[in-house]
Formats: structure tokens, C-alpha cells, sequence
């Protein structure tokens, strides 16, 4: 598949709130990346590469059929290679593919690789505005995935795009796009509900 860089890291004052006028409707169905050998082992990979398992493999191209009729004009990706790998399985060179940096998981910083459970399972709220050692806050994973829709939604104003990336930049949409608060985003987060499914849906509107 050939993936086209979108969204380099610039000076982009990443502080500034999101400024578009959405006037008209961009549709984006959401993909979390498949089953990773991390997710397996209980760690929390942050921007670390991470790749598929066995049955994350197998998984992605279950999804891939059931996506082999959806109409997209593009798809973005996360550059780490776990949303990549995952991308190039679901959408088997039928798309256009940009990767961007802003869809990034969380940078655990410090912590990235370590077991989850040590500092991630029911204590992602001490890290929304103070960031993990050496690393982000979830209001950082804000502002970049807020600098992300300004963009996508110049190229695609009227467009449905489809994304594969992590959690914590599908929770900054639940947030940006739904209204909630990162606590409430959190607390409901389908990985603690159980609530998986192929695709979530949000639309960009004024």
C-alpha cells in the first residue's frame, strides 16, 4: 500500500484551539487498530511501534471483508506501525492512505511499554491536563487531533473519511466532536464498557 505523509509536525502553536467553521458535513468512521502482541501482554505501547499478533492478523482481515463495500474518499492513519499494518489489511489498496503523526497514541513517555495496569487501568484521569513523565496529557492529545480535523476537514468538507489510529485520539473526538468531558470520555470508553464494534461514527458540523 502506499502511504502519503499528512500533517508533519511543524511550529504550529499547538496551545491555539480549534478555529474552523464547520459548515458543512464531514463524516469520519472511526478504526481502532487490531489486536497487538502488547495488548496481549497487558502493556500500554504509547508511541512505541507495537505490531499485530496472531489473532490480532486474523481479526483485521475478518474486518477487511466486512469492509470491502464501504465507500471512503481517503483514509488517515496513525503513523505507528501497528495502525499501519492494520490500515494496509483492512483497506487492501483500495483507498487513498495518509499517515499523520497527530493521530499518535497517547506518548506515555517514560512509561511507554510498561504494563498498563501500573499506571493506565482507572487512572487515565490524573493524566488529563498533567502530562505522564516525559510525555503528554490527554489535553495535548486534544489539541493535536483538533489541529487534525481543521485539516481533513478543509480537504474533505463534504467527504467521509475513515481513520485507524488508538484510544486516546478516538476519546479526544468523544470530546471535541460529542461534547463530553475527558472524564465522562473516559469512564465510558468502550474498553471498559466491553462495548467493541467495527466502526464508530462522527460528524464534523457547525
Amino acid at each position: 500500500m502506499n502511504f502519503v505523509a499528512y500533517g508533519a509536525p511543524s511550529n504550529r502553536d499547538e496551545n491555539k484551539t480549534s478555529s474552523f467553521c464547520y459548515n458543512l458535513l464531514m463524516q469520519i468512521t472511526y478504526f481502532v487498530h487490531s489486536i497487538t502482541q502488547d495488548n496481549e501482554k497487558g502493556l500500554a505501547t504509547g508511541w512505541l511501534p507495537g505490531s499485530l499478533s496472531e489473532e490480532g492478523l486474523k481479526r483485521a482481515h475478518v474486518l477487511a471483508n466486512n469492509l470491502s463495500d464501504c465507500d471512503f474518499d481517503a483514509v488517515f492513519c496513525s503513523d505507528l506501525s501497528r495502525a499501519m499494518e492494520s490500515t494496509e489489511i483492512f483497506f487492501r489498496n483500495r483507498l487513498p492512505v495518509f499517515i499523520d503523526w497527530r493521530l499518535r497514541e497517547c506518548n506515555y513517555g517514560e512509561l511507554d511499554g510498561l504494563p498498563a495496569k501500573d499506571f493506565k487501568k482507572n487512572k487515565e484521569q490524573d493524566y488529563i491536563t498533567s502530562p505522564y513523565p516525559g510525555g503528554e496529557s490527554y489535553k495535548d492529545v486534544e489539541q493535536r487531533i483538533s489541529s487534525f480535523i481543521d485539516d481533513a476537514a478543509v480537504h474533505f468538507p463534504e467527504g467521509r473519511i475513515a481513520i485507524v489510529a488508538h484510544q486516546a485520539p478516538q476519546l479526544a473526538l468523544d470530546v471535541l466532536v460529542k461534547g463530553k468531558t475527558w472524564e465522562t470520555a473516559i469512564s465510558e470508553d468502550w474498553r471498559k464498557t466491553q462495548a467493541w464494534q467495527p466502526g464508530w461514527e462522527y460528524q464534523i458540523s457547525q
